[in-house]
């Protein structure tokens, strides 16, 4: 069995409806990439990638291979999708058994959405929660206060829903401490990725003694190993790191006792290596995957989520089958525009402050992320009017302005 080509197919599929009138805030969701591997033996392998596509030349050395020689390789993740497809298809088994021994038949999903209003959370978490979910994960921001956020989940999460909130790795302990001892409170504050700057090695370890919340290390600066030694995380993430790595890490983590967390952003061929990988990793908490953000897909179906989890595919390969008219009317979408805008960032004491688009506010106000109560995004797209005009063309010359 050979590689006989790769077709490398940028694709654009429409966001969510309920997002399409917020381009500004989704921007680049849809921006994906299909790989098509065919062999000579007539098997094609399809993997997803949430990614720009890259020049063909950065799979040209595998025409004339096996696909089994990229077993555990570190490739893009959409492009070992399509090798685990190819060669699961081509044996006949599901992906998972090239990589481990299954341990679980279904595995916990994780909703997501783009940093939102504390209103437009909770209409999310209900949106999750009527879906299927149990778990929600959202990245924290500058320009939201993340107690109102979670005050707004907790008006509405159902019992046993639980939020995974991402803090960016931006900031040092005592600006975290005063947050992550307000959120430990909350019924429905389940994990904080990425608390800490991650070369703060002592800083983690520090946070995780003072704090019963779990702890979610994204990238590990010294390799996952020294990290666990130390202390510093309940849980690692895996996944887009790389397959190979992520197996590696995540069979570590196994042998620790320590949690992992699968995260590979895309579609439903994406979340179908995800459940692959998460099946045979013994200590992995939940997957987190993206294709609850697309109105379509290049799928003829999706994995259900029922009760918080979605099923190991069975099917040789991946396990879902491909829409080939579905993949040609993506391909042939045209990325989102995203219209001219501004932020207003209205601020407690009465100040507004405007900003090309979304406000870098550590920065221009000097205080950490989380840690200025009661602000709030107003994203003002062109409408047109006179006004937009003038502040969009004091703010191009100022580069922001505060009222």
């Amino acid at each position: 069995m050979k590689i006989v080509d790769i077709e490398v197919i940028p694709i654009f599929p429409r966001i969510a409806e309920r997002n399409a009138d917020q381009k500004a805030r989704f921007r680049d969701i849809n921006r994906r990439t299909i790989f098509k591997v065919k062999a000579d033996n007539g098997v094609v392998g399809y993997g997803d990638a949430r990614c720009e596509a890259p020049p063909r030349s950065s799979v040209e050395s595998l025409i004339g291979r096996s696909p089994f020689d990229f077993l555990n390789a570190n490739l893009n993740t959409g492009l070992m999708g399509a090798l685990y497809d190819a060669m699961g298809k081509h044996l006949e088994a599901p992906a998972y058994r090239l990589m481990g021994q299954k341990v679980r038949d279904r595995v916990p999903v994780a909703a997501w959405t783009r940093p939102a209003s504390p209103e437009d959370l909770g209409r999310e978490v209900q949106r999750a929660a009527a879906q299927g979910y149990k778990i929600f994960k959202m990245h924290t921001c500058e320009y939201y206060d993340v107690l109102e956020q979670n005050r707004a989940v907790e008006a509405v999460a159902p019992e046993g829903f639980w939020m995974h909130y991402d803090f960016n790795h931006n900031r040092g302990l005592t600006a975290v401490l005063r947050l992550v001892h307000e959120l430990e409170k909350s019924r429905v504050v389940g994990m904080i990725e990425d608390p800490l700057k991650l070369n703060d090695i002592d800083g983690w370890r520090r946070l995780r003694e003072k704090t019963r919340l779990p702890i979610l290390m994204h990238v590990p600066q010294l390799g996952g190993g020294q990290e666990m030694m130390r202390g510093c995380a309940d849980a690692y993430m895996v996944g887009e790191v790389g397959i190979g790595v992520s197996m590696a890490r995540g069979f570590a983590c196994a042998e620790a006792n320590v949690s992992t967390v699968v995260q590979l952003t895309g579609g439903t061929l994406t979340k179908a290596m995800a459940m692959h990988l998460a099946a045979v990793l013994p200590t992995v908490s939940h997957s987190i995957n993206l294709d609850d953000q697309y109105e379509e897909d290049v799928t003829k179906a999706r994995l259900p989520v029922v009760e918080g989890c979605s099923p190991v595919p069975e099917a040789p390969g991946l396990g879902v089958e491909v829409d080939e008219a579905a993949l040609a009317r993506a391909a042939a979408n045209r990325p989102t525009a995203i219209p001219r805008h501004l932020g207003v960032l209205h601020l407690a004491g009465g100040h507004k402050l405007y900003t090309p688009s979304f406000p870098g506010v550590s920065r221009l106000l000097g205080f950490p992320e989380g840690n200025i109560r009661g602000l709030r995004l107003e994203v003002w797209e062109d409408d047109g009017s006179k006004e937009f005009a003038q502040v969009y063309a004091r703010v191009e010359k100022e580069g922001s302005v505060l009222e």
